[in-house]
């Protein structure tokens, strides 16, 4: 008795909402609002199939998983918001399926960027005599200093495994957050220096940087070279993706955890704080699906061979083809 009169009296300190309670308390504009977002949801996944069914009949066999897998960021996310706005209690678990399923699509971005060049082999034979900046973002873009890498196997294989590092961390780390949740001992907004929640996430945090260098040092090693393949928009569509879903996110939760975002029962400041995030990501994310969707339906073709005359300081160019 005394919980539920706590709860009557401070809504704005209560658990987020059954979703019973959100449909109960719509009023007409909200209606509206989540039946657009809700068919922007729907939309996302129908785009998504559709692609993947023309990915299968369309691209070679060495391609289709990795595209499709870097294809369903966005409606993946956005379907994972739009089951967090309707049933808010779950918003923990689908961001964290939104995040473990990017940390996957930041190595498949990776191993995509290889196979559009032929593959590994291919990436060998054409780099080997070019050198890799490795004084790129997130780690190292202030030490323009850092000496030119050699491209072997080995490092190719140490690039490979900064970004297949967080994909499977990712996955035990969100495993863990969820036993330890179920036990009582994971709560997102106790960011106290005691608190498991901080810790996990600082350490994701830099598991995040430590992969998101490997594909930027390739992206601006390919640059050039898979220009004819629209990788630069496709990279921007990449980082949209990351930006929005984990920094924007993170930037509206803290917002709302120090009550700068006001409750509006039935939300608490932390819940609609969550709620305005997943709205504002399924907005977003359809408008990325759409535009991957453009980015990605193309013939998809053979590199031309490299000139033989390049020398090792020279950018990997494709050239055209002679008749």
């Amino acid at each position: 008795m005394s919980n539920g009169s706590n709860r009557t009296a401070n809504p704005c300190d209560s658990e987020p909402p059954f979703a019973i309670e959100i449909i109960r308390n719509l009023d007409v504009f909200g209606i509206i609002l989540y039946s657009v977002l809700t068919f922007m949801a729907t939309v996302s996944i129908l785009v998504f199939i559709e692609e993947c069914v023309y990915i299968y009949k369309k691209v070679p066999a060495n391609k289709k998983s990795v595209i499709i897998w870097v294809n369903g960021a966005a409606p993946v996310i956005g379907t994972m918001s739009c089951i967090g706005m309707w049933i808010p209690k779950a918003v923990m678990i689908t961001d964290m399926t939104s995040a473990t399923y990017f940390a996957i699509v930041v190595f498949k971005f990776l191993i995509m960027m290889l196979e559009e060049i032929g593959g590994d082999e291919v990436f060998l034979k054409r780099a080997n005599k070019h050198k890799l900046k490795i004084s790129t973002g997130p780690c190292c873009c202030c030490c323009p200093c850092l000496p030119h890498v050699a491209i072997t196997r080995r490092t190719l294989f140490l690039l490979k495994l900064g970004s297949f590092q967080f994909a499977l961390l990712k996955v035990i780390f969100t495993l863990l957050s969820i036993i330890l949740w179920t036990n009582k001992n994971f709560n997102l907004q106790d960011v106290s220096a005691t608190g498991v929640a901080l810790w996990i996430n600082l350490f994701v945090g830099i598991l995040t940087i430590i992969a998101l260098w490997p594909v930027s040092i390739i992206f601006m090693h390919l640059t050039t070279t898979l220009q004819t393949r629209k990788i630069i928009p496709k990279f921007a569509m990449y980082q949209l993706v990351l930006i929005l879903s984990q920094l924007q996110t993170a930037i509206i939760n803290i917002l709302a955890m120090n009550r700068i975002i006001a409750c509006s029962p039935p939300f608490s400041a932390p819940a609609r704080g969550y709620m305005l995030s997943q709205q504002l990501l399924i907005l977003e994310m359809f408008i990325i699906t759409l535009v991957t969707r453009l980015l990605y339906r193309r013939q998809y073709e053979p590199l031309p061979e490299e000139e033989p005359g390049d020398t090792e300081n020279t950018k990997m160019v494709a050239l055209p083809v002679s008749a």
